[in-house]
């Protein structure tokens, strides 16, 4: 005989004035929702909250709850109660007492993870975002096994240098792409493309190992760069406390747009004080257009400009032309044209940050109300 036990187990408050910062119930919300495989934290907490990032700030986690927030199981039934004159969110979990004899219980359920782990996976451990020529003094292929000029899944590869102490996984890289950002025009670091994994077979001057996985092919003078430690997979979504402003500087996937799901690189890192789980909105930074009415402007347009820090020219029939790329190394704000108005930005979306370099970030975007384009703004909500 079975006797079902009800436990009512807090899951979050919903206070509308905590910490300086509103927590509203999205329109047409459902009265409750049943935890299904495949459901995330974040999908959860979108249906209830108008702002779903929200959730860790009225959940009432102390601090080793906060780094492994995993506590919701498929079966489990997230609903709304009134009880207390204001609506609360709280979990319904059933438990089963048994007879005493054979019992047969089924394989531990997997928790609910915050994003779709499957989506950022491939992200995680690589690529890497380095510095410039970082990679030039990383152990490189010297030869592979019988002159192969293509270095394939279980071939025997030699290195130049690699002690016992440097460990015995590898991941084999090799320089790509400069991220740059767009307005001051700095490079942010180079990076390098993942092409495979190396396991040791012999250490010393020169070392050797195994190809163990080729996810592209892989050649003499490719780098190796330690497996390093796990990749962080517990993600708490939170807003930064600091504003934090930056551009989307790459978008992943062969597209020309992202859209929900999507994984891009912002221009901002552990040094703008990015961290890992910051939610920023992403706005479509508003045009300059002309003033179809502009008031009459009696100081000369080029001198001002130049004043401003502008390098003005002239072209063929001696029109202005004026180096507003130069903007953002000189002046804080915008300065333009006589004549000429900036649009508002507006909000297009949201992502949050799964992993943090020093000077990029890359990002999984969990909302789009437009298709998100390179170098669109991501700010702090």
């Amino acid at each position: 005989m079975f006797r079902n036990i009800i436990t009512l187990l807090t899951f979050c408050c919903l206070s509308f004035h905590l910490n300086a910062q509103e927590v509203e119930l999205k329109k047409n919300h459902p009265e409750r929702h049943v935890v299904v495989k495949g459901d995330t934290l974040w999908g959860i907490s979108s249906r209830f909250l108008k702002d779903p990032w929200l959730w860790p700030k009225v959940w009432k986690l102390n601090r080793s709850q906060i780094k492994n927030p995993h506590l919701i199981y498929p079966g489990d039934v997230v609903f709304l109660d009134y009880s207390s004159g204001k609506p609360e969110l709280k979990l319904l979990r059933e438990t089963i007492t048994l007879q005493p004899g054979a019992v047969e219980e089924p394989l531990q359920k997997s928790a609910v993870p915050t994003i779709p782990l499957n989506v950022i996976a491939p992200f995680l451990s690589q690529p890497l975002v380095i510095e410039k020529d970082q990679l030039a003094n990383s152990p490189r292929i010297i030869a592979g096994q019988d002159n192969r000029v293509v270095l394939s899944t279980g071939t025997k590869i030699y290195i130049n240098k690699i002690e016992e102490e440097d460990g015995l996984n590898w991941f084999v890289y090799r320089p790509g792409q400069t991220l740059t950002d767009p307005d001051s025009k700095e490079d942010l670091g180079v990076e390098a493309t993942y092409l495979g994994d190396a396991r040791m077979t012999r250490y010393g001057e020169p070392a050797s190992a195994v190809v163990t996985k080729a996810k592209e092919e892989i050649f003499i003078k490719d780098r190796l760069v330690p497996a390093g430690d796990e990749a962080v997979t517990n993600f708490v979504p939170h807003a930064p406390d600091a504003d934090i402003r930056g551009r989307i500087i790459k978008i992943y996937g062969g597209l020309a747009e992202a859209g929900p799901e999507s994984i891009v690189a912002i221009s901002r890192g552990a040094a703008d004080g990015v961290e890992i789980g910051h939610v920023l909105a992403i706005n479509r930074y508003g045009r300059v257009i002309k003033d179809p009415e502009p008031s009459k402007e009696s100081a000369d347009a080029k001198t001002k400009l130049k004043e401003l820090n502008f390098d003005v020219s002239n072209d063929a029939d001696g029109k202005p032309i004026v180096n507003f790329e130069k903007k953002a190394e000189k002046n804080d704000g915008l300065a333009l044209e006589p004549g000429m108005i900036k649009l508002p930005d507006e909000r297009v979306g949201l992502l949050m940050v799964f992993r943090v370099f020093d000077r990029v970030s890359y990002g999984l975007v969990m909302q789009a109300s437009e298709p998100i384009n390179n170098k669109d703004a991501v700010q702090t909500p």
